[in-house]
């Protein structure tokens, strides 16, 4: 029995060592994006994005926690607006600020405080198309070593991406009226 127990110990430490290793190859850093094609002009479309106050519109996350406490700082709209939000499980604490906002870029320093710490850049671009402009959302920034471990275990392109996706589409409606 001791020997048992000795082997599945054996195979457990060889299993997390195993991951550990894996988890150190991936990269250092991540970038998870978007895109989608919406029939308004760039200026338009990053008008609505550069308005912190008016995601709860269109943004995905604003649906997973609508009870969420929301502040506004800085600047109504456009570069050095602020947005802090503190929700349930699905959406944490955390805070944006739009650092640039042009008529076809809009970029914010994006800092979540929980579930988890991390800092990175969200990103929107808008690029004329005949008549439609294709909008690509993107979050990019660091992966330290605990998120390299997640990652072994969560396909984060496809959990974030998938909410981009959907925020994107809600996006199209608000800028299409």
């Amino acid at each position: 029995m001791l020997r048992i127990v000795g082997i599945v110990v054996l195979v457990f430490v060889v299993a997390v060592a195993g991951v550990l290793a894996y988890a150190a190859t991936k990269p250092d850093d991540f970038r998870v994006q978007r895109s989608i094609a919406i029939k308004a002009p760039p200026e338009k479309i990053m008008a609505v994005v550069g308005d912190l106050k008016g995601w709860t519109a269109w943004s995905p996350y604003e649906k997973k926690d609508p009870g969420m406490k929301r502040a506004y700082a800085g600047a109504p709209a456009g570069k050095g607006a602020i947005y802090e939000w503190d929700g349930n499980k699905d959406v944490g604490h955390g805070r944006m600020e739009i650092l640039e906002s042009t008529p076809s870029k809009v970029v914010i320093k994006l800092d979540f405080i929980t579930p988890f710490e991390a800092h990175n850049t969200a990103e929107f671009t808008a690029a004329p198309r005949g008549d439609s402009t294709n909008v690509t959302w993107a979050m990019y920034g660091p992966s330290p070593y605990m998120a390299k471990v997640m990652q072994t275990v969560m396909n984060m392109d496809k959990m974030i991406g998938t909410d981009f996706e959907a925020g994107l589409a809600s996006l199209k409606t608000v800028a299409e009226k």
